[in-house]
């Protein structure tokens, strides 16, 4: 043999072995266009996120449309003759839960003339201190002294609002290996018209979009320790990624649970999630969370007349707790198609499925009997990441740092641009199209990301053809 052929044939082993490690996916996976399993929508028009699982019941499909009449409709100001829906403010974001989770789907950034962010919201808190740990422990955050946890941009008549929020972008590029370059848009919040004085000096900011409300009852209903099986907190596999869980307070419960909710996994369960959109998006009372978010400095706010103690009563917290867990995620569309399936190698190859993970099993003890023992395809792992220096909010949440954010997950992020009209993805809205997205990744992504910056058009076409298909 030739020396150089002798020294070449370990070399073609090594790349055999590494295209044998790759996943080759020829064709769809038994089951892989039912996201949601049995409970998965065969729709895909611009009512497809609200719609019920597949598999309610219809003796219970009422039971949703209520629910839906609470989550849709808006409430009013106190005192009204509609005594179930008033109560609403003193100091709100939105009158009505739909107006954020438009059609059960995605918020967006605010327009540049909008008199109010509405589907997005602003998060604020200041550092905090050992002297503050049992704040922390309960609260996950320091709530900025004056304004609280969140800006409210909107409030009942004879109440002030507390702030407006604008936002605006600089830009920056991107290029790919064969020269196509991409124009990111960087976000800057201003906060303008305060009412109540000053922010803190210190005061962090977060911009949260409202994310989409499909298979929420499903991803409640995924067993603890799967998620924990996927946590790798300091990378003992050594493959550059380390999801952590974050660990929250549960009001119910009294105690510390697992956070699976929220873009910084920051909620336990889906009903404490709703009461506290409730609370703080419209200024709503439950008896999970029975008090307005007043500040001291507000007290025209304190002083409010409101809607009954709690507003929001336990009958109709479950009724919308009902809607939220089956609301069906829709079936996908084209999963065996060539160029799908060459995308899904490509999302493989990159090593997306390290933190999008694709498939869970649901628990049989499930909330819902038509939630239980279904396999589940949400593409996310439900965990905490670095998502690097480009996407932080620089604002702990919990156990979550400022450069941390919870796996969203996938699944109907193809039909956003059909249900919601547009196609503004991360927490703040910054992208504008999925490729954007892909191209903030940073921190445990940058090796994803910097894998897909060497794909040619066809293969970014690919990916793309994947992932609006889920």
């Amino acid at each position: 043999m030739l020396p150089h052929l002798r020294c070449l044939y370990p070399l073609l082993a090594l790349a055999l072995v590494a295209c044998e490690q790759q996943p080759r996916f020829t064709k769809a996976e038994p089951g892989e266009a039912l996201s949601a399993g049995s409970a998965t929508v065969r729709k895909a028009d611009q009512n497809s996120f609200s719609q019920p699982s597949a598999n309610l019941a219809p003796s219970r499909r009422l039971d949703f449309s209520v629910g839906n009449s609470f989550f849709r409709n808006p409430w009013v100001t106190a005192p009204a003759t509609t005594t179930a829906r008033d109560g609403l403010g003193p100091l709100f974001n939105t009158n009505g839960c739909q107006n954020c989770h438009i059609k059960d789907g995605r918020g967006h950034p605010p327009e540049p003339n909008a008199q109010s962010a509405a589907s997005m919201l602003v998060r604020l808190s200041i550092p905090a201190g050992s002297e503050h740990a049992e704040i922390i422990r309960r609260l996950g955050v320091l709530a900025e002294p004056t304004y609280g946890g969140q800006l409210q941009d909107m409030a009942n008549p004879g109440i002030a609002p507390e702030g407006k929020v604008r936002v605006s972008y600089s830009m920056q590029l991107v290029s790919f290996a064969d020269g196509q370059q991409v124009e990111l848009r960087k976000p800057s919040l201003e906060i303008t018209q305060l009412n109540y004085g000053p922010l803190h000096p210190d005061t962090l900011f977060s911009a949260r979009v409202a994310p989409p409300m499909i298979g929420l009852g499903l991803l409640e209903a995924i067993p603890e320790a799967a998620i924990l099986a996927n946590a790798d907190p300091d990378d003992r596999n050594g493959d550059g990624i380390s999801g952590r869980a974050n660990q929250v307070w549960d009001r119910a419960q009294q105690r510390t649970v697992l956070g699976r909710f929220g873009w910084k996994a920051g909620q336990p369960t889906l009903n404490q999630q709703n009461a506290e959109a409730f609370a703080n998006d419209m200024g709503l009372t439950t008896s999970l969370i029975a008090h307005d978010s007043c500040t001291e400095a507000q007290q025209d706010c304190r002083n409010a007349p409101n809607g009954g103690e709690p507003e929001v009563s336990d009958n109709i917290l479950a009724s919308v707790l009902f809607y939220s867990r089956n609301l069906g995620v829709p079936a996908r569309r084209g999963v065996g198609t060539p160029q799908v399936l060459a995308g899904k190698n490509l999302f493989y190859q990159a090593g997306c499925q390290g933190c999008h993970t694709p498939q869970f099993t649901t628990a049989a003890d499930a909330a819902e009997p038509e939630l239980a023992n279904q396999t589940i395809r949400p593409y996310s792992d439900l965990l905490l990441h670095d998502m690097g220096a480009g996407l932080a909010d620089n604002r702990p949440e919990f156990l979550a740092s400022g450069q941390e954010w919870r796996t969203p997950p996938l699944w109907g992020i193809g039909l956003t641009e059909t249900v919601n009209g547009h196609t503004q993805f991360l927490h703040d809205g910054r992208a504008r199209n999925l490729l954007e997205a892909i191209l903030w990744h940073g921190g445990e992504a940058e090796a994803a990301k910097q894998q897909v910056l060497t794909f040619n058009v066809d293969e970014r076409s690919a990916l793309l053809a994947f992932l609006n298909s889920l």
